[in-house]
This record gives C-alpha cells, structure tokens and sequence, in this order.
C-alpha cells in the first residue's frame, strides 16, 4: 500500500500529563452542571419575573401548584409540624425536588446531549403551565419559566461541553462501521480509517478514562454561579418594586363611628401572670395559615371589591369608598384556624376596624335565596361564607384596619373579611377582591372540595400558656394560667383540676366582649413530683369544654387541654 492509498492519519493521542477523568468522577462533574443549570435557569427566571410579578417565578408557580393537589393529611401535619412555617418548608421542599432533578438531568445529559436539553425544556413547561393556569394568572406570567428554561439549556451546553463525549461511544461507532470483521479484498482503505479511529478513541479513552479540561469547566461552573448570583438577587430587587408597604403607610386609617368600648380595670392578666398571652396579640405575632407562597401586593389606588351573583345591586367599590363610610365599626374579636390543635395556638386577638357586613350586603341587595358567599381573594383562594351568618352575627365586617392602622400586607391589606364565631377558612378571606352570593349546591369554595365542613363555628376552646409543658420548678405554689374563647357566646367559666382531683374554678379577668378570648388564672399547690394539669371551659350558653378528643378536619379539634410539669 502506497503513503497515497493510506486515508488520513489517525489523530494523535493526547499528550503525555493531560488530565484524565475516570467515569465516576465526570458523572459527578455532570451532575454538578445540571445543577449550576438548574440556579442559572431560576436566576434568569426570577430576573424575568421582577418584571412580571414575584408569583410567575417558577418555584413560586409550581409550589402554589402543588398545595391543591398535596392530601389533606399532609396538609395537617405540615401545619402541625411547621405552624406557619408550612410555606418556607414547601419552598425548600420544592426547591430541594428540583435540585435532584437537575442533578439527573445532568448526567442523563453528559450520555445524551439530547436527552438533557429536553429535562430542562420539561421544567421550563412544568413552571409555564403552573404560572398560567393558577387562578389570577395569564400568558405573561409563563414568561419567567420560559426564558429560565432557554438560559438553562445554555448554561447546561456549556457546562457539559468540558467533560467531553461519553466514553466509548467511539467504539460503539467502530463496531456499527464493521470492526471485528476480516476486510475483503480491495478494502484497505476503509479498513485503515476504521483502524485510525479506533487509535483515536483508544487513546482518548485510556481503558474507560476521558481527557477532561479541568479549567474550562471550573471557569464556565464560576460564570454560572455569578449569572445565578446575579441574575437572582436582581429578580428579587427588581420584584420590591411590586411592595405595596409604603402606599399602606401614606393611608390614615379613618375614625369609626362605632368605637370598641372602653377596656376595664384589670382586663389584662398579662399584666400581672408571666408567660401569660397579652390580651390583643401584637400584629408582627398574629398567626398566618393560608396558602399564598408571596404575599398579594395590592395597591390601594387600584384596589376594587366586586359585588356578584345574587345581588339585586351588583357593583363594585374602591378602597376610598370603603374608607369614606359613615357606618364603620371598631370591635375586638379573636380569630381562630380550624387547623389549630388542642393546645395549639393558631389563634390571635385584634381591635378591628371595618365595614359592618350584614348593612353591606344588605344595601347591595343580597338576595334570600343564596346561602353562601363566594369570598375571592386576589390570589385565586375561594372561601364559602355562610350568607345568614354574614347578615346575623352582629360584628361581622369587612376589616380595613387592626390594632390601629391599616391591615398589615400579610394580614389581608387592604380588606378583609370577618365573621366572629366561624374559622377562618370559612369567615376570614383575606386579600378580599371579590363576593358572589350564590349557593352550596351552585360553587364547592375551595376547602369544601376538600371536604372540610361548610359552615365551621367554634367550638368552647381553653388552653394552658403557663407553665410550658414538661417544665421543672420548685414545689409549692404555682400559677396556672391561660386564655379560653367561645366566639359571640362568651366565656363564664374556666375550670383547672391537678392530677385526679375535682376541677376548680379559675379567676377569669373581666370580660371586654363575646368575641373576644378571656384570660384565666389559678394559683395551685403542687408537692414534689410529676403532675397532670387540665383546663376546661364553659360558655354563656351552658356549653361545657367536651372532652373527646377529636382531630382538627373536618370541622375543628375538641378536647380537653392538658400538660405535665416536673415540681423538684
């Protein structure tokens, strides 16, 4: 055979001392670039949505997916486990999901280019659709995900393009061209291009290893992590301009016409009992339990809530208009979530002001044939009010402010809705746009497709705040105390038993209004020892505290209250 018949030279091994990767090592280096792909794909998303709206980031739009569709006992034991932490550990929880994913999609992608650009074009779809379809959502709000996905699959090209093509798959190539085979005759020269490539992918491959450039794929993973850095606390900057706290500082919150009365001396046990829950809960420490994973921004320039359905009136008001009413209300009231447990503290107290809701609908023209309200709340939720509840309980309101200024962002701003003596999930929408009156059988309101009962009142509830469960102290006299509510009935009486012994009457404080938690305290001798303490409570209407414990779904726990403490 002549040097002209030979076909190209084979390429050359690399040279001595090039760095070489064994399989192990570079799928670990392409898991760790389906990661950095992941960050740059949110970064860029979040960048997006600084422009659009905190909820069209991508994380945000598929947890808020997911909550209607996780099952109800996860639900409770999320809230049980976390309180109103529920939402960060779901943001986490989805965030951690992700980073598996990404770390799958990488090494899916150093075997198959292919492959790994589709599983990111899948989370770009998976956030797309998410974003859209939520309640208030709309095209624009798939933006984000769309271009967190294109900016991905870059990152992801880039990252994996260092570590090489998956070994072997040169020898894969041989074996498809014909290797193995003795050549025909007048065949040399394709036998010689077969042989050189295999040197080629021998040499490249050295028994399983790749060459890998080690600099490039630091230096691209260092760009990706800035553009994620960047890119990230960009789209969280760019999404503060959305905050609505400063329009809520300029409000003056109006007088209302009606004040809450006067409290009287001594109402106020916290005053007097440590570790005793003050009377009115301070609004940095009123509970949350709702499924916004970002809190709605309205603003109060453009804030409208729209009057539905079965009105003989249908209209819709701005905030100025409900500010500007000459029937506004001041009542202090205690919410409750029905996902609070025997003891739990889901609970918090307030001087509210508001709209009296039963003149409200009335003046609307509600209809008697509805027998639920549809409460729309501008982040999609739906609660179902009993409508005779809403007309009747006599300080049901439209709330504009709490403790003496406006609602707090978190807390419903601008309005919300309040019907002393039911949970919240059916009498306390907050972010409140909207109010259809319709009926039961017309509109499942969310927690009702869940099978959560549909008019929820509170049940006679008492807890012990202090002493702390399982907390050592010396023997002898011990205060015992806490709260008890009974919602537009009233508390009368609260009763404490140690051990086995008969229950006692506590000191309850003077009574400020049936809608509002009244505060107990007893002081009790306890000897040296382990201790049972147990509370229960009475309302104005004779209903005692049951004892039968029973779980918060569908319709709000029961049971008596009780701790152990350590007297030493």
């Amino acid at each position: 055979m002549t040097d002209t018949e030979q076909g190209p030279a084979p390429t050359a091994a690399p040279a001595a001392g090039t760095p070489r990767t064994g399989p192990a090592a570079r799928r670990a280096a392409a898991a760790l670039a389906g990661l950095l792909a992941a960050a740059v794909a949110l970064g860029v998303a979040e960048l997006a949505a600084g422009f659009i709206g905190a909820a069209s980031s991508p994380v945000i739009a598929v947890g808020n997916a997911a909550i209607p569709l996780t099952p109800e006992p996860v639900k409770t034991f999320a809230i049980r486990t976390f309180g109103e932490d529920d939402k960060i550990a779901l943001v986490v929880g989805t965030l951690a999901v992700l980073a598996i994913y990404a770390l799958v999609v990488g090494m899916v992608g150093l075997r198959s280019r292919a492959l790994g650009y589709a599983g990111i074009v899948v989370f770009g779809l998976v956030g797309f659709v998410a974003a859209v379809t939520r309640p208030a959502g709309g095209v624009l709000d798939g933006v984000p995900s769309v271009a967190g996905a294109l900016a991905g699959t870059a990152a992801l090209a880039a990252l994996l393009a260092p570590l090489g093509t998956r070994p072997g798959s040169g020898v894969e190539e041989h074996a498809a061209a014909g290797g193995g085979r003795v050549p025909a005759a007048g065949t040399a020269r394709a036998d010689d291009r077969v042989l050189g490539r295999l040197r080629e992918v021998l040499a490249a491959a050295d028994r399983g290893n790749a060459a890998v450039d080690r600099r490039r794929f630091l230096v691209t993973s260092g760009v990706a992590v800035g553009v994620a850095a960047v890119a990230g606390g960009g789209g969280r900057l760019l999404q503060r301009r959305f905050a609505v706290a400063g329009e809520r500082s300029d409000l003056a919150l109006p007088l209302p016409s009606s004040p809450a009365a006067a409290l009287p001396p001594g109402a106020d046990l916290a005053e007097r009992v440590p570790g005793l829950p003050p009377l009115f809960t301070a609004n940095r420490d009123f509970y949350r339990v709702d499924t916004a994973l970002v809190v709605p921004q309205l603003s109060p320039s453009e804030y409208s809530l729209t009057l539905t359905g079965m009105f003989d009136s249908p209209r819709s008001f701005g905030l100025a208009e409900l500010f500007d009413r000459d029937d506004l209300v001041e009542r202090d009231i205690t919410l409750t979530c029905v996902s609070n447990e025997v003891g739990g503290t889901l609970a918090s107290t307030a001087r509210w002001i508001g709209v009296p809701l039963g003149a409200f609908l009335r003046e609307a023209g509600v209809q008697p044939g509805s027998d639920q309200l549809v409460c729309r709340s501008s982040d999609g939720m739906t609660i179902g009010t009993p409508t005779r509840a809403a007309l009747d309980v006599e300080d049901a309101m439209l709330a504009i402010g709490m403790n003496g200024e406006p609602l707090p962002v978190a807390n419903g701003f601008p309005v919300r809705m309040l019907v002393p003596g039911l949970y919240g999930y059916v009498s306390a929408c907050k972010w409140l746009t909207g109010i259809e009156a319709t009926t039961y059988g017309a509109f499942d309101a969310y927690w009702t497709e869940r099978n959560w009962a549909i008019d929820g009142p509170i049940e006679v509830f008492s807890r012990i705040d202090t002493p702390a469960s399982l907390r050592r102290f010396p023997a002898g006299r011990q205060a015992v105390a806490g709260v008890a509510w009974a919602q537009t009935r009233g508390i009368a009486r609260v009763e404490v038993k140690v051990d086995d012994a008969e229950f006692v009457d506590a000191e309850l404080a003077p009574e400020v209004d049936a809608d509002l938690w009244r505060q107990w305290v007893l002081p009790v001798d306890l000897a040296v020892g382990q201790h049972q303490l147990t509370v229960r409570a009475t309302d104005r209407a004779g209903t005692v505290q049951t004892a039968v414990r029973t779980p918060p779904f569908p319709d709000g726990a029961t049971g008596w209250h009780s701790i152990r403490v350590i007297a030493t």
